[in-house]
């Protein structure tokens, strides 16, 4: 039930150095505000000043205090001057009169949340002036969450903090805001909502924000910076987060080359949430990557010049282990506990997705978004992927698995027993200290040439296609229902002989959709290409050497007065070559194309018949009209 005396802490403004709070009254089910006029916005410089950061004090006619924050990187206690300025507009153009300073692009209504240890989507009381939480779980849960994280509680106490945080956060009721009060569009969507104060809650976000800001970036540098103000740690520059270094490219995930071939009883073992998982259990974050601990410098990084930290747990393995632990734990299996009700099952799917986002996110942010970027903590990242993947497919062959194919955090094994799986997933735990499970089993698995590209049939009969060609968003209609309806003749498939026999229907398939483009009863909205366009067309003008077929498209519609810009989809069909202002174009807008008759039927079945081939090869099947090509061009 929701706490009809509670108030929802929803939103925040300033008006010069006046913070304004808004809450939603569950009771009068309207918003109402708060003020507090003795807040400032701040921002850190040297102690003791210079003689010129004092002129600037001066200049600014800005307060000064001492304070004392905890350095990230050294733990160590340092004396910082505080410099409280009377409009928060002013902060950015004042800091820029301090060589060294922190802090200064926190923005003001969020610093005030942080430091007043609010959260966002939160319920509250408020009393005489006075903002107190009005949070309550029932025994039932909160027993259920002590025992499901009392290891972590024993071993890792502030990651236990964490997770008992935002566990106790998201346990609270949601009250029914209609979306239009909190800056969305009218009516009323229990799982959006939802979602916006899980966010919200997590993030420390106000709720407009959490509704419509789909930045995962802003979501985590607000987790990041809320958990360094709660505990007093000064917040790095961008320049010492990088611990000076210059953004680069990091060496990315480990793929093996495929082994070729028809497979049955396909297991594919995936690494759970891999990055996020590496991030916690090899506590990387960056205080803890090249720490200045002598001792610490033998805890290499796999494959690299790094090492991390023995002393202490890093902030950002924390953080990212919590987010993890309590979407695996706690929100994946509410999510199917046929114990509650199925609103709370569809809610604890929608709770695990959002943070699936942020943990899929919590490795790319580290890569290249400013103030979150640290090369040497992405590539501990992406070097104990490589680590995980390799070891795992060494311990797999040296115990008689045969691995398959292995790709950034899956491995795919040729017809394992139970036992042998059980085997590998403990196994990996032990050593790694990573969770694999079974994704998927494969009654047929054919594996091309190519990396990251396959297909398989499931027990179920259903086709799973990855990353070929004739299934891509851009390809026609016509080719990708060709493409399924040839995956289909293996759906019953569970041994070589009825393999065999499956064989023989797929060409038939290929043969009989030649046989319909070729008499023209396939509709030409079947046949259409579908593509954005990168650059504008008036880039790009008909007099260049070559005129790629989208921007022929858009030249032709342009032609008729139509506006088309840089990231506009346009969609055509390829037709016989025709002279359009002195150039040969070989597409038309679909609109544009009158005649079935003007369609180039050959170059849709060559480019049928090539992709095939080169997709079905490992199956021992060809196609006619057939070109010599490498499997590259298509997947």
């Amino acid at each position: 039930m929701v706490d009809l005396g509670a108030c929802y802490l929803v939103d925040g403004s300033s008006e010069k150095h006046i913070i304004r709070l808004s809450f939603y009254d569950v009771e009068e089910k309207d918003l109402i505000e708060t003020s507090d006029e003795s807040y400032r916005p701040y921002f850190f410089a040297n102690h003791p000043l210079s003689a010129e950061d004092e002129t600037a004090v001066l200049r600014l006619q800005a307060g000064t205090g001492t304070v004392e924050k905890e350095e990230l990187f050294t733990g160590e206690a340092k004396k910082l001057t505080c410099l409280e300025l009377d409009d928060p507009s002013l902060l950015r153009a004042a800091s820029k009169m301090f060589q060294t300073k922190w802090e200064d692009t926190v923005d003001y209504v969020l610093s005030y949340v942080y430091d007043h240890e609010l959260a966002f989507g939160a319920p509250y009381h408020l009393e005489a002036g006075q903002i107190k939480p009005a949070y309550e779980i029932d025994e039932g849960p909160r027993q259920r969450f002590q025992e499901k994280f009392f290891d972590i509680s024993e071993r890792d106490t502030g990651k236990f903090e964490m997770l008992e945080r935002w566990f106790t956060l998201c346990s609270q009721p949601i009250p029914e805001i209609p979306l239009e009060k909190l800056g969305g569009d009218e009516g009323f969507d229990p799982e959006r909502l939802y979602l916006a104060f899980l966010l919200s809650r997590i993030a420390n976000l106000p709720l407009p924000m959490a509704i419509t800001n789909r930045q995962v970036s802003t979501w985590i540098r607000s987790i990041l910076l809320c958990h360094l103000r709660r505990k007093n740690i000064l917040i790095p520059r961008s320049a010492e987060l990088r611990k000076g270094e210059t953004a680069q490219s990091v060496p990315g995930a480990l793929t093996f080359q495929p082994k070729t071939g028809t497979y049955f009883n396909t297991t594919v073992l995936d690494f759970e949430s891999l990055y996020p998982s590496i991030i916690d259990s090899y506590n990387l974050s960056y205080e803890t990557v090249d720490c200045n601990h002598q001792e610490c410098s033998r805890n290499r990084v796999p494959g690299t010049n790094h090492f991390v930290c023995l002393r202490k747990r890093g902030i950002y393995s924390m953080l990212i282990g919590a987010l993890k632990d309590l979407r695996i734990y706690w929100f994946k299996p509410l999510s199917k506990d046929p114990s509650v009700s199925a609103d709370e099952r569809r809610l604890a799917e929608a709770a695990s997705r959002l943070l699936k986002l942020i943990l899929v996110s919590s490795y790319g942010v580290t890569v290249r978004i400013h103030g979150l970027a640290q090369p040497a903590l992405a590539e501990s990242i992406t070097a104990y992927g490589r680590y995980a993947l390799k070891e795992s497919w060494d311990l797999a062959e040296l115990n008689g698995l045969k691995p398959l194919y292995g790709d950034t955090d899956s491995l795919f094994l040729d017809s394992p027993n139970d036992e042998q799986v059980r085997w590998l997933i403990g196994t990996v735990k032990e050593k790694l200290r990573l969770d694999l499970a079974v994704d998927k089993v494969y009654s047929v698995c054919v594996l091309p040439r190519a990396m990251k590209a396959y297909f398989g049939i499931r027990k179920d009969g259903t086709p799973d296609v990855k990353g070929l060609t004739a299934i891509k968003s851009n390809s026609p209609p016509f080719i990708q229902k060709v493409f399924m309806d040839c995956v289909k003749q293996l759906a019953n498939v569970k041994n070589w002989i009825e393999f065999e026999r499956a064989k023989q229907s797929i060409p038939k398939v290929v043969d009989s959709a030649i046989a319909d483009l070729r008499s023209g009863r396939v509709p030409l909205r079947e046949l259409e290409y579908i593509v954005r366009l990168h650059f504008d067309p008036s880039e790009r003008p008909v007099e260049e050497e070559t005129l790629h077929q989208p921007y022929q498209c858009a030249v032709q519609l342009m032609s008729r007065g139509k506006e088309v810009h840089r990231g506009e989809i346009v969609s055509f069909v390829k037709v016989k070559p025709f002279n359009f202002s002195g150039k040969t174009f070989t597409v038309k807008p679909t609109e544009m194309v009158k005649d079935f008759r003007e369609v180039n039927v050959n170059d849709y079945i060559r480019n049928l018949t090539t992709a095939f081939s080169q997709t079905f090869k490992p199956m021992n099947i060809s196609f006619k009209e057939e070109r010599k090509t490498t499997l590259a061009d298509f997947i």
